[in-house]
């Protein structure tokens, strides 16, 4: 098969599928994963679509490449964020164990949680200190620390989070579409929040609208891996069962 005959079909499939995988596009093309990555690597430099871990996204989807910092995210769509907060804040019983992820809407949880007799593990140093001055049990998981997002990562988390069972879990993300799932700049924070919400018997997802139809580089969940909380339900996701829209009643 011709190049431009392999271009040609690699567009037509994210035409119709929005995003697609190195596997996906060899089994069409009938070729290598070398040739397909090669491919795609070349449409992503013609601006013919947006290279991701594992694959591709079509080009007219929003692509955020790198993680900003707690300081650049913090007063983003704060009133949103707190809103989603609250409602989250107020989903945790007296007996959970809960995972809470870093984050600056996971942030905006901790001034709710005042008075809470739960029990939290977190990735996020902020979240720890906050958590114990108010007098709240918590655990901080151990590993490498990153500086932008202020999370902790690395193998030694998540051998740490395999020994646990938690009853609900709250996580944040850089991107929700319906065929990349959650997704988020990072390869180790990725393996962090997929491990941790594997270990929750109900995890959420917390996400203002903005964040949907925004693809990250990884994949770390499904989209119906968890229960959204969002301000807004976004147009093409009525279909999505697994959405909570959270009105402001003040």
């Amino acid at each position: 098969m011709l190049t431009e005959q392999r271009y040609e079909l690699i567009l037509e499939l994210l035409k119709q599928k929005k995003s697609i995988t190195v596997s996906e596009a060899k089994e069409l093309l009938h070729t290598s994963e070398s040739t397909v990555r090669r491919d795609i690597t070349a449409l992503h430099n013609a601006g013919k679509l947006v290279k991701v871990f594992g694959g591709a996204v079509a080009a007219e989807n929003t692509f955020t490449p790198q993680e900003p910092t707690v300081a650049q995210k913090i007063a983003v769509n704060k009133e949103e964020k707190r809103l989603i907060a609250r409602y989250a804040a107020s989903l945790i019983e007296t007996d959970d164990f809960v995972y809470l992820d870093a984050g600056t809407t996971t942030g905006y949880m901790l001034d709710c949680l005042i008075g809470k007799k739960a029990t939290f593990v977190t990735n996020a140093v902020a979240h720890a200190q906050k958590l114990a001055a108010y007098g709240i049990k918590v655990f901080l998981v151990g590993g490498e620390l990153k500086s932008s997002t202020e999370a902790v990562v690395g193998n030694q988390a998540m051998e740490v989070l395999y020994q646990y069972h938690f009853t609900k879990g709250f996580f944040g993300t850089n991107g929700i579409t319906k065929k990349a799932g959650f997704t988020t700049p990072d390869a180790n924070e990725a393996l962090i929040k997929k491990t941790a919400l594997g270990q929750c018997r109900k995890g959420y997802i917390l996400s203002d609208a903005s964040k949907f139809d925004h693809v990250s580089s990884v994949t770390f969940a499904a989209l119906h891996d968890a229960v959204i909380l969002t301000n807004r339900r976004p147009e093409g996701y009525q279909d999505c069962d697994n959405i909570i829209e959270i009105k402001n009643r003040s």
